[in-house]
């Protein structure tokens, strides 16, 4: 059993993996859990999955993520911060945080689909090329999570979708949160958008609740966008919203996150660039703004 005092610190890591491969199994058998939700029924979760997607860029910065020991100082300054409940990550970064001793007491949810590449002429083919659900089960996470990219003039969208069920029906069985992440989205000028607006999300919402045979663990995961109140009475699943990539004033960022929270169906945030990699490094202010916003309000 791993314990806090043989942790190896990030520049151990490799020497980890390469002498000792077994510590990430016994990590994920040992590790201290705790109820997806607390008192308050709300949930902030610090997303790390953009790299496996080729996604490494935070605004003008296309590098920004470039560094794996970097993120990983990043993302463990975030899950000490009081009011984090957990991370969201491919195996890789998980497995990292795991040996590093940053996941006790945290929700773990693994995410699914990262074969539609950033830029690629599949793109919205979002196969599923990291965690399954039984995997998930088997190493003691507590969710999985899939992007769903709905776009009708594209033929692989229908194979994202029954994977998507699939993965929202073995999830469900296994007692497991299935969290999806719909977008209505489009192709320009070869570069896939995520379409915004109030009723291209509204569609999104419908189509991704209807995903699986029970929606008895389903949640969403949301960008904010215009008429969030019209938006949100599309669905009663708990939703979760995304933070994107940063733009704009911070504190125009929390401004919205923090009307956006009032909504009876929004139970929270899921948020990683915005927080791992804030314009002014601060990564323990900007987490406990975060906090703040979703538990001081109705703790």
């Amino acid at each position: 059993m791993m314990t806090t005092s043989n942790r190896p610190g990030i520049r151990d890591l490799t020497e980890v993996r390469v002498r000792e491969p077994e510590r990430i199994a016994a990590g994920w058998a040992s590790r201290k859990r705790r109820d997806r939700v607390g008192p308050d029924g709300r949930l902030l979760i610090v997303a790390a999955d953009h790299p496996a997607r080729g996604a490494l860029g935070v605004q003008d910065d296309r590098q920004a993520m470039a560094s794996r020991s970097e993120l990983l100082e990043r993302l463990v300054t975030a899950l000490s911060r009081p009011g984090v409940d957990g991370v969201l990550g491919t195996p890789d970064i998980l497995d990292d945080l795991l040996l590093l001793g940053a996941l006790d007491d945290k929700l773990a949810i693994g995410s699914m689909n990262r074969g539609g590449l950033q830029g690629s002429v599949f793109e919205f083919d979002d196969r599923f090329t990291a965690y399954t659900p039984a995997e998930i089960a088997a190493r003691g996470l507590d969710g999985g999570k899939m992007l769903t990219r709905i776009c009708l003039d594209d033929p692989a969208t229908v194979a994202t979708l029954e994977s998507s069920g699939r993965a929202v029906t073995e999830l469900a069985g296994l007692g497991l949160m299935a969290m999806v992440e719909p977008f209505l989205s489009v192709r320009v000028d070869g570069r896939v958008r995520n379409l915004l607006d109030p009723d291209s999300t509204i569609a999104s919402i419908h189509i991704a609740s209807g995903l699986g045979a029970t929606s008895q663990h389903t949640w969403l995961k949301l960008p904010v966008v215009d008429d969030l109140v019209r938006v949100m009475d599309a669905t009663t699943l708990p939703t979760l919203l995304l933070g994107g990539d940063p733009s704009g004033h911070p504190d125009e960022t929390y401004a919205a996150w923090a009307a956006a929270l009032d909504l009876p169906a929004v139970r929270g945030l899921v948020v990683g660039r915005a927080l791992l990699f804030p314009p002014d490094g601060n990564v323990a202010a900007a987490v406990d703004i975060a906090a703040g916003l979703v538990h001081g309000r109705r703790s």
